[in-house]
């Protein structure tokens, strides 16, 4: 075949169709999240679409020509999310939080990071999977994971258990740190700053600070913007630490990942305060779409008899780095506030 027809327009119109159906079904997914999201706001889209990825997989909905598509939402549209979720960061506002609560955020983001991984490998997860889990806890939940697994090497199976794991965690959060909150008589700002420094996902931080009042949720977005901005550095600080674990043969991964690039350039960007509302709108809303359908795309590999397997360690380590995040976080705040 001359190599004009294996470039040109119909092959390029081939590639579109092959991928068109996974990327569609993909698409029906993250909509469907939506859905869900509007009726009950702590439930990410990014979790419903994986969960509806795994359930498509269990019930052998899975065909050979949803591959091309799906393969293309796992990889590229999952990279090209994280560099919009880049946009969300207001650096402006986290400057504002100042030194005491900082410094609490970042020791207890360490710790947590470090146990919950600690743990993972003493409880006998892979390394990939005991990385998910540390990252999913320690700094925002599924997104997080997503970005990470881009360089741990890890499969599907362990990206949807990290998920579940913080999925499972960040929802009994809904229950528990209001009431905790309550009986240990924490002040609305105190509450707030500990959401944020505590609880996984943005979604749960927003539903928590909600119900706690206008100071309580403004507080609990800021701290956790500071925990989503940590997600560049921690990423770069894995994929350095296994170039160099990885010697002179082999692949070695890129010290910056061309994504976390991407992130951190768009980070810059709302610094500037030169992208105007609409735009910023909008990619928040693009970023949870190509998330989300990227989630649907790894559901769909994940063998659920597998998953249930090892899901009870990856959830007890999970549990152990959370309370630790949490009581860090609580005996920071209080000492500082």
């Amino acid at each position: 075949m001359p190599l004009r027809e294996r470039t040109g327009p119909a092959a390029a119109t081939n590639r579109l169709r092959a991928a068109a159906p996974g990327l569609l079904l993909a698409a029906g997914a993250a909509l469907a999240g939506y859905g869900v999201n509007r009726l009950a706001s702590p439930a990410s889209p990014m979790i419903v679409a994986i969960v509806l990825g795994v359930l498509l997989r269990a019930v052998g909905g899975y065909h050979d020509r949803l591959r091309t598509g799906l393969g293309i939402a796992s990889r590229t549209l999952l990279r090209a999310g994280v560099v919009l979720l880049g946009l969300q960061l207001a650096l402006t506002d986290i400057r504002r939080l100042g030194l005491g609560p900082t410094a609490v955020v970042l020791f207890s983001v360490a710790a947590g990071f470090l146990a919950t991984r600690w743990c993972g490998r003493r409880l006998g997860l892979s390394p990939a999977r005991a990385l998910l889990v540390a990252t999913g806890v320690s700094i925002c939940g599924a997104s997080a994971v997503a970005a990470m697994n881009q360089v741990a090497d890890g499969d599907e199976e362990d990206t949807v258990t990290a998920v579940a794991v913080v999925t499972v965690l960040g929802t009994l959060c809904l229950a528990v740190v209001p009431l905790l909150g309550l009986l240990l008589g924490l002040d609305e700002t105190t509450l707030g700053l500990w959401t944020g420094a505590s609880v996984h996902e943005v979604g749960q931080v927003v539903a928590i600070g909600g119900m706690a009042g206008t100071v309580a949720l403004s507080a609990a977005v800021v701290v956790k913007l500071g925990r989503v901005a940590l997600l560049a550095p921690l990423v770069t600080l894995v994929a350095v630490a296994r170039r160099r674990a990885g010697g002179e043969s082999g692949p070695r991964p890129p010290i910056l990942p061309w994504f976390v690039a991407g992130f951190v350039a768009m980070a810059a960007l709302r610094a500037t305060e030169l992208v105007p509302d609409p735009v910023l709108h909008a990619a928040a809303a693009s970023s949870s779409l190509l998330l989300a359908m990227a989630m649907f795309a790894l559901g769909t590999a994940v063998d659920m008899r597998a998953l249930t397997r090892s899901g009870g360690r990856a959830l007890m380590a999970g549990a152990l780095g959370t309370t630790l995040l949490a009581g860090l976080s609580l005996a920071g705040l209080t000492l500082t506030g």
